[in-house]
């Protein structure tokens, strides 16, 4: 054979594959995550305008266990496995960022290296400098699998704490003092001479509102207030800015798979940048479902309702994953397109219009994970591609 390059017409690995096959993503710094149902890709852009990418198979839970299959169940373990890829996406991303940062400081001692001459002794001639060596110590191995799994346990323990505390615990209590100071829900009894504490804990440790849908009503409103706050001040941080961007050129990378378009910037430009499946969206969702389920399940006892609330987040996530996966879909009523729409106008801010290079980094995600993705006989789109395969 001539040449060691032939082109075939092969089944499109970026376009031919099912029309229903879900893909979705994230940001991170400088990149974007991108999942297919059985693998996932990081792609990073470097200070110096180079993509790096990473990409690996997903294990198949609902192989060994059937019953992550079934509807409300299969939402729980998908958010768990996102929540730990996000963790590990936003790792690479900080090293990839960390790599760059080290290599601008080698750089600048470099250069701040040759610009001072160093005299022979005994002589005032510049010309005459000794030779510049420059000494590197080796790097010591470092394991870092351990310390990496351990760091991502940490920080979803974390991030769980910190949303049970911030979206749970304070909103409850906070209602529960409103409702209290407005006279809408039974006050507690406290002795003449009670300490502040006692006071303090009286308000907090009872909950006996008139009406608990109206109760949870305004707990869910201020719940939504934090997290909406929390989005609009974040949206000030230029690094966040910059991750909203690469939000939205995921978005548009998504919509551009799903109508089955070539996968080029100049297609993804054209398409939208909310989402219905956006996470965005799921958290609304959650905060809706949360108003209706905690409304029906209630005591009297705070911490019995803190402790139920945390029991039903699997099962209120798992219901919410339902809701959006179906509203994301064109046959779906408008109820369920309803309960999206608060997340499709939070995505106003949380993803920012992406430039072409930003766009370029999402396909590649996109294009790395179907890479690993399977292809089925009798399941692909009519989209085929000449690929340059080497023999």
């Amino acid at each position: 054979m001539k040449n060691k390059h032939r082109k075939i017409k092969f089944l499109n690995l970026f376009l031919g594959l099912q029309k229903d096959l879900i893909v979705g993503g994230q940001a991170v710094m400088e990149g974007v995550m991108m999942r297919t149902p059985t693998a996932y890709a990081i792609a990073c852009r470097k200070a110096d305008g180079t993509i790096v990418s990473t990409a690996e198979v997903l294990p198949k839970w609902s192989d060994t266990h059937k019953w992550l299959n079934l509807p409300v169940l299969r939402g729980g373990a998908t958010l768990i496995q996102s929540m730990a890829l996000g963790i590990k996406a936003l790792n690479f991303s900080a090293e990839v960022a960390h790599g760059d940062a080290e290599a601008q400081e080698e750089q600048a001692k470099v250069n701040n290296f040759e610009t001072v001459p160093i005299l022979v002794d005994g002589t005032m001639d510049e010309n005459f400098t000794k030779a510049r060596v420059k000494i590197t110590m080796p790097e010591k191995a470092v394991k870092k699998n351990s310390s990496q799994a351990a760091g991502a346990v940490g920080s979803i323990a974390f991030a769980l704490f910190f949303n049970v505390l911030l979206f749970v615990a304070a909103p409850l209590l906070l209602t529960n003092v409103l409702f209290i100071a407005l006279g809408w829900a039974q006050s507690p009894a406290l002795a003449a001479d009670a300490a502040w504490w006692q006071t303090a804990l009286g308000y907090v440790w009872e909950i006996k509102p008139s009406s608990w849908i109206a109760f949870n009503l305004i707990d869910g409103v201020i719940r939504m207030i934090f997290f909406v706050t929390m989005i609009f001040s974040m949206s000030y941080l230029k690094d966040i800015r910059r991750i909203f961007e690469y939000h939205g050129a995921e978005h548009k990378t998504v919509f551009t798979w799903e109508k089955e378009l070539s996968l080029t910037p100049e297609n993804a430009r054209l398409q939208k940048r909310q989402h219905p499946r956006c996470g965005t969206s799921f958290l609304m969702v959650v905060m809706l479902v949360a108003i209706v389920l905690f409304s029906v399940i209630n005591f009297d006892v705070l911490w019995l309702n803190l402790l139920v609330r945390i029991a039903l987040m699997p099962v209120v996530a798992g219901l919410s994953y339902e809701i959006i996966r179906y509203a994301a879909k064109k046959e779906s009523s408008a109820i369920f397109k309803l309960m999206t729409l608060p997340g499709i106008w939070l995505q106003n801010i949380t993803t920012q219009e992406p430039d072409q290079a930003q766009l370029e980094v999402a396909i590649k995600a996109l294009k790395e994970s179907l890479k690993l993705e399977p292809i089925e006989t009798g399941k692909v789109a009519a989209n085929h591609r000449e690929l340059e395969v080497v023999v």
